[in-house]
């Protein structure tokens, strides 16, 4: 005989499942009508904001990553929506990793779809001159046919030699570990090839450009504390430099040109450098006269001691590092040997072995 069911059994497992059931319809409507809100969302956030008549100037970092560019075109309002949905949205133009870095001009009303054509766009090239200045060079011309900085400046940019020369020569540029203010830039204009943009291109911008070349260079050459372990100055060693620059013609001497100089300052003797004396020619003509080396001028090393008061030319890498770094030699003279080859110097410790020198290589 069966056992009799307890009373109400019935009934609570059919309110259980009512309340189960009721349960999922409430999930039900709840999920459907988050769907629902999410696709008006998304076509919402699809829709470009309304267009205003204005523009606004969009930065995309270099490394910016797709989130990135969305929120930041949410917060520029240029879009209706970052976030999640923006990014969403961004992602499916199918171009959200083809977008590059750079500055843009886009209209308040551009569909997401225009912009991200314009931020994937290359832009257009721009116009550059290219300017090279070899080593060695002064500032100005000082006489008919001499290259000089402002002659190569206006022969490859346009702009005015005099105008240039002027400017570099004014005193109005510094770098402050390097080059005093109120000086010229004598020395200071960095020889170098520079790809120059030609819209608004100026003597100040180039010489701006050639003096933060020239910092550039300094920094990982650690001028300063070279300098300092010479016991000079950064200045000095930039006027040694020049003088290096000017004498020598072949790379395996121009530290031995450096020790040169440095045992004859050491000595208190006379450096004797004739270029110094040619860059205040006191008869320019690119040529020294007997009585030009008889002239008493700060530049005049045959007859006055020391350093020159500033740098005679534009040195380039090389000689400021053979400046920093010179030979460890007792050598006091040099003379140019072209039996030993073509700019090639011999080198001498005493007058008289150089004399000897200057007879075998000069004749």
């Amino acid at each position: 005989m069966d056992e009799p069911k307890p009373a109400g059994r019935s009934g609570h497992e059919r309110r259980r499942r009512r309340v189960a059931l009721l349960v999922v319809l409430v999930l039900f409507f709840l999920v459907a009508g988050g769907m629902v809100a999410a696709i008006g969302r998304y076509r919402g956030c699809k829709e470009p904001p309304a267009a205003n008549g204005t523009k606004v100037t969009f930065e995309v970092p270099t490394g910016a990553s797709g989130r990135d560019v969305a929120e930041r075109l949410a917060q520029r309002g240029l879009v209706r929506c970052g976030g999640f949905v923006g990014n969403l949205l961004l992602r499916d133009t199918g171009k959200a990793n083809r977008i590059l870095a750079g500055s843009y001009d886009l209209a308040v009303g551009l569909s997401l779809d225009q912009i991200v054509a314009a931020l994937t766009t290359p832009p257009p090239p721009v116009p550059t001159v290219r300017l090279t200045v070899p080593e060695g060079l002064r500032i100005r011309t000082t006489y008919p046919g001499e290259r000089s900085i402002s002659s190569e400046v206006h022969e490859q940019t346009g702009i005015s030699a005099k105008r240039f020369a002027r400017l570099a020569e004014s005193g109005r540029y510094d770098l402050p570990l390097y080059l005093p203010k109120g000086t010229s830039a004598e020395g200071f204009l960095f020889p170098d090839t520079y790809q120059l943009v030609k819209h608004g291109l100026t003597a100040n911008v180039v010489i701006r450009q050639m003096l933060q070349q020239f910092e550039t260079v300094a920094t990982q050459l650690d001028l300063v504390g070279g300098a300092k372990r010479l016991g000079l100055t950064p200045y000095q060693v930039v006027i040694v430099a020049s003088m290096i620059e000017r004498e020598a013609q072949v790379e395996q001497d121009r530290p031995k040109i450096a020790s040169v100089i440095y045992n004859r300052l050491a000595r208190h003797m006379t450096l004797g450098i004739d270029a110094t004396l040619l860059y205040d020619d006191p008869s320019p003509d690119g040529r020294l006269t007997t009585p030009d080396l008889k002239t008493d001028t700060p530049y005049n090393t045959r007859i006055n001691l020391g350093l020159p008061p500033t740098p005679i030319a534009s040195p380039g890498e090389a000689s400021l590092d053979a400046a920093l770094h010179p030979d460890a030699t007792n050598y006091l003279y040099y003379v140019a040997c072209p039996p030993d080859g073509p700019g090639v110097h011999r080198f001498a410790q005493t007058y008289a072995e150089h004399l000897r020198n200057v007879k075998a290589c000069l004749g």
